[in-house]
């Protein structure tokens, strides 16, 4: 979770200014939080006060109920327009929508879970309460399983094979940077989030190549530092850099959420 953190940062600033190459500046005085690090921490509240035996419906109107929460409390984080009106009017149904905004904030579930089949349902009703889309359910489930495999100790082929069961990984990053751009579905955002962490040889490394794709550049970089933290784990330095660009109470959920369920050892290779 705080590795999805840590690359909503670091791509904030290439977001609409993408950058094609992975040498760069970490974190620019400019980077900040956006809308993806507002979410995730909305997914980390509900959980830490869900109860397994109260099942997903209980779950899902928690996530609404605190998805409202985060979402009224930063107004300008550069939310989606369908998911602005929804936080606006105070919704509580779903709009069917395939964006990525339903892989960008589930990271939290496959910390929560205590297995694969159990992040997989997590992802899924984390997902449902907006994007209702199959596409975007499946975001949701497969990077929620990704990153549940990588902190079980699951190998890089294995987590591959994983993926390659929903999409079709039939490409390189140096392939598909040069024309690679913006799209803010999941069909074409999470594939290739997980290409990059696919092809990393660090969690560092992994944030560097997210960012170099291009696209949607910190939404792509939460979704594969999300997975690169779960395999790589983080330094205590690059876990200070994310959660010190915080604000407060940001930040004291995020930490409440890490002390609780991020387990220590977990995600060390």
């Amino acid at each position: 979770m705080i590795g999805a953190i840590f690359g909503d940062i670091v791509g904030s600033v290439y977001e609409f200014d993408n950058h094609r190459s992975k040498e760069f500046p970490l974190f620019r005085e400019d980077c900040e939080f956006t809308d993806d690090s507002v979410m995730t921490v909305a997914v980390a509240e509900a959980l830490l006060s869900h109860k397994r035996e109260d099942g997903a419906e209980a779950f899902k109107e928690k996530l609404i109920d605190s998805m409202h929460k985060w979402g009224h409390a930063y107004p300008y984080a550069g939310y989606g327009g369908r998911f602005g009106w929804w936080l606006t009017l105070y919704s509580r149904e779903p709009y069917n929508s395939f964006g990525n905004g339903s892989a960008m904030r589930v990271s939290p579930v496959a910390w929560y879970a205590e297995s694969l089949e159990e992040a997989m349902a997590l992802a899924r009703a984390s997902a449902e309460v907006t994007h209702n889309h199959p596409e975007g359910i499946k975001g949701a489930e497969v990077t929620a399983g990704a990153i549940f495999l990588a902190r079980a100790g699951a190998t890089m082929e294995q987590i591959r094979s994983f993926v390659e069961c929903f999409y079709a990984l039939d490409f390189t990053i140096d392939e598909i940077r040069p024309t690679y751009r913006f799209n803010e579905t999941c069909q074409d955002t999470v594939p290739q989030a997980m290409e990059a962490f696919l092809e990393s040889t660090s969690f560092e490394d992994c944030i560097r190549t997210g960012v170099s794709v291009g696209g949607d550049t910190d939404t792509l970089c939460a979704i594969c530092g999300a997975v690169a933290e779960a395999y790589y784990g983080l330094t205590d330095a690059e876990r200070e850099a994310a959660l010190s660009r915080l604000d407060a109470p940001l930040r004291e959920v995020a930490e409440a959420f890490e002390g609780r369920y991020m387990r220590s050892g977990e995600g060390k290779r």
